[in-house]
């Protein structure tokens, strides 16, 4: 899953594909370079970002989604939890919400994704952005994340989405320290008990730096592609990057292995 942030301040690479024309470029480009689903975002949910009115956010991402419809092949996801701009980005030809919130911030979004058939990416989080850091507190982070994503799977299969549509995302970097990051990634064999598709996104984020040291987003790559390259062995059936081609290289190759495992 290729990222597209059609935002002037996402933590990674804000600003980059604000003009709608070269964020149609990017998206084709990352299908190009092996992208097999692209997610398009119009607000930033890094820690301390604030809500944009729903205007705001369809301002910025229908002209790119419009735009890109007809002309990629890979599915477009949504990346809001506003009922609004997910209905309205459904019937421009996106086929995926990507929720952030877990269907806790606009509730009202299950109905439009109940009613429109489109696949549904549950995310494990806990509060909004300004608070996630106040409710990073786990005793059993692997079992409290698994028991809190099963709650939503199920708030969702009751208000109407098919279950085998809901794809599941432990919420690296969201209301998590490092530890628990490090520990969900590390664990996430563990995860295949709630029986839905994983989808991970380690991406440049800030729990690499354990690792790395203190870097810019940007120069976190090579630590990306250690993350990704141990959660597809853990099990992630997608995994969410900024460098397609890179990453690409990535799961290829982790593929043949396994594949090779498979066949001795």
């Amino acid at each position: 899953m290729g990222i597209l942030n059609v935002t002037p301040d996402s933590f990674a690479d804000g600003g980059l594909w604000t003009d709608p024309a070269r964020a149609v470029d990017a998206a084709l480009q990352m299908e190009a370079d092996g992208a097999d689903l692209i997610d398009i975002g119009g607000e930033s949910t890094r820690p301390g970002a604030e809500a944009l009115p729903f205007e705001t956010e369809l301002a910025r991402v229908m002209p790119v989604i419009e735009a890109l419809a007809s002309r990629l092949r890979a599915p477009i996801s949504v990346d809001t939890y506003k009922a609004e701009v997910a209905s309205r980005a459904l019937a421009a030809g996106a086929a995926i919400v990507n929720d952030v919130s877990a269907l806790r911030y606009d509730p009202a979004l299950a109905s439009v994704v109940a009613q429109t058939g489109a696949a549904l990416v549950l995310m494990h989080n806990r509060g909004r952005s300004r608070q996630m850091y106040q409710e990073a507190h786990y005793s059993a982070v692997v079992d409290e994340v698994a028991s809190e994503l099963a709650e939503r799977v199920d708030a969702a299969v009751a208000a109407g989405v098919d279950r085998d549509r809901v794809i599941v995302d432990p919420g690296i970097g969201f209301a998590k320290q490092a530890a628990h990051s490090l520990e969900l990634l590390a664990r996430l064999p563990e995860l295949a008990r709630l029986d839905r598709p994983l989808l991970v996104g380690p991406s440049r984020k800030s729990f690499l730096t354990v690792g790395l040291g203190a870097r810019a987003p940007g120069d976190r790559e090579w630590g990306t592609a250690a993350v990704v390259a141990a959660a597809v062995m853990g099990g992630a059936h997608i995994v969410r990057v900024h460098a397609v081609k890179e990453m690409v290289d990535v799961v290829r190759t982790i593929d043949a292995m396994r594949d090779a495992g498979r066949a001795t």
